[in-house]
Parts: structure tokens; sequence; C-alpha cells
């Protein structure tokens, strides 16, 4: 039996805008700095072998009542004064982050309702990589139609998910949020978004073991802290990543000469300073080091830099910059993008 349709009725599209491009960012760095002194007891380190091997000074921890959502929340409130618009115009709410403690609700439309917005909202869970796949999602939500407005938030805290006597990451992680407006624009602001995964190598940063599991055998188990294969994934973001930040130059038509700026997820400093050698880049371009005062802060730490490199006069306003972010999973995702 063959059934026909009902009419001759076709779906209406949406209608997108040409292009997009980010409007504004915003910052939050929590009150209490942690140098490395605070840490190195537990670990029998020093300050010069953590600085020598991450190139982290210090980082920021949120305070033990303040959430991911609170953070979140001052971090978008900057970035929507930043953008010029008018609160009630944002339409989608995106928050990137790893490190909510609730496995739902999600923590955007806690943010939204903080806000006082009622619109489409929703969490990614991309680790590093997340605030970069934010940006991608935001960009084909505003060129689709779908959006006109939307507040990407990137938002860690880490420091309730650390094993302090781990020596090869009690010294890694910080806290922050920073966030950016993505909206309609006449021409591309954004270019593609060149991202993906190796899934078969997820165990090189993960949870120490699943909440089923801790659940179940609480007596004697550690807390399921962040755990890290330190040379795994230095060999994997030095060699693996400079290939897609090339393709992402490529997908945008943009030279290397054409940058602006360089602005990587904030993982190590010898990772940045090893994927500049792999890239070839030139040697006046800006390059982010946000990780000596903030260290890895994850989904956050590419806003953040962006965020204090605009705020400082290091890069231009309207100028190009190449940003990537690569994490757990194995993700990673990269873009170009117009400087707000």
């Amino acid at each position: 039996m063959t059934v026909s349709p009902k009419g001759t009725g076709t779906i209406t599209g949406a209608t997108g805008a040409p292009g997009s491009r980010i409007l504004g960012v915003g910052g939050y760095r929590p009150e209490r700095v942690v140098h490395n002194s605070e840490l190195v007891a537990a670990i029998d380190s020093s300050d010069e072998w953590i600085q020598e091997r991450s190139g982290i000074v210090s980082r920021r921890y949120a305070a033990p009542d303040e959430s991911v959502v609170d953070m979140a929340e001052h971090a978008a409130r900057q970035a929507i004064e930043n953008s010029g618009l008018d609160l009630a115009a944002i339409d989608t709410v995106l928050v990137a982050t790893v490190t909510h403690p609730y496995q739902t609700p999600a923590a955007a439309p806690i943010l939204a309702d903080r806000l006082g917005l009622r619109c489409a909202a929703f969490d990614i869970s991309a680790a590093c990589a997340g605030y970069c796949y934010g940006v991608g999602i935001a960009s084909d939500l505003v060129k689709g139609g779908s959006a006109n407005n939307v507040l990407i938030v990137g938002v860690e805290k880490l420091s309730d998910w650390t094993d302090y006597s781990d020596r090869g990451s009690a010294f890694i992680f910080g806290d922050g949020a920073g966030a950016a407006i993505v909206g309609r624009s006449d021409r591309p602001g954004i270019g593609p978004t060149i991202w993906g995964s190796e899934g078969d190598e997820w165990q090189a940063i993960m949870q120490r073991e699943s909440w089923v599991e801790f659940r179940e055998h609480p007596d004697g188990r550690e807390f399921p802290a962040l755990t890290m294969q330190g040379q795994k994934v230095f060999r994997w973001a030095v060699w693996g990543m400079a290939p897609v930040a090339h393709r992402a130059l490529e997908a945008a038509g943009v030279r290397p000469e054409d940058l602006d700026a360089f602005i990587p997820h904030q993982a190590n400093m010898r990772i940045i300073d090893a994927m500049l050698k792999q890239l070839k880049l030139p040697a006046d371009i800006p390059v982010a080091r946000d990780i000596h005062e903030t260290a890895n802060t994850s989904a956050a730490s590419i806003p953040l830099a962006t965020e204090r490199m605009l705020r400082e006069g290091i890069v231009p306003s309207g100028g190009l910059a190449l940003q990537i972010g690569f994490g757990a999973g194995l993700v990673y995702a990269a873009q170009v993008i117009e400087l707000p």
C-alpha cells in the first residue's frame, strides 16, 4: 500500500544573515590569586620547576561559594555591555563548561534566567575546545536564521576538580569565565570552523573514574578528579594542532601575514611555543600568553585571553585573529575571527 502526501505544501525556510561576527567580549577572573608557592609542598616541587614545565606563575581560584553560573554571569554582562546591544536582543545562550556540578539542569538556562532572558539555552561539553565550538555553532545559527544574537560563555571552576597531590596536574588548572556575543553581519566576520575529535585517545585527559563507580564503591575511592597524560597530550597538541590551524587559515582565505593575533588555548607555554614553530607565523604577530597569570582555564582560556589583549591594546579592534582550542576527548576546533 502506498500512502500519498496530503498536499503540495512546502516548508518555509528561515532567513539568515549574510555573515556573522563577534560584537563584544567580556571576562571575569576571581579575586583570589594563587601563586605556585601555595601548591608545591603537596607535590614535592618548586616554583621554578612549575614555571619551567608550564610557564604558569599564578592562577585564580573562585571562592568556595562562587559557582560556575556566578562567574558566567559576570563575564556575560560585560560582553553584552561591550557589544552595545540591549540585553533583550540576546535570543540564544550557550555555555561551554565541563565543571558545572550538575548533570542536569545545564548551566545555560540558569544563566539565561539570571539575565532575565527566556530563550534557547544549552551547554556544550567540549572541554578546552568548548568556546571555539560555541563560536562555530553560534555563527551557523546566525547565518542560518535560527538566532540573531548569541551569547557564548566559556567558564570553568577547575579548582573543584583538581587533585592537589597529583604532581602532573595539581598546578595546571585555574578558574574563570570569558564571554562573547555573536551577531549578524553584512559580510563574514567569522571564518569556517575546522573541528573534529580523536576519541580513540579519550583516556589522555579524563575524569579519574565515572560517577557510577564512585557511587557504587565509595569506600576507599578517590574523588573523580581530572587526570592527564602530559607527554601524550603535549605531542598531540604540538604535532596535531598546527595542521588544524593551517586549515582554518586556508578555509578563511587568510594568509599568516594578514593576522593581527594568534590566540591558542592556554594549555601550556611550551605547547604554545612549539606550535608557533610548527605554524611559522611572522615573528611580529602578538600571541596570547594569558597562561602566566590564569593557568589553564579550559573553555574560558581563549575568551579570557582575547578580552585581555583587547583591553590592554595589544591587538587592534577589527583585526584578524586565529584561535584554536583543543582538549579532552580528544576534541579540537579552530577558526579565524575579526576582533570586535
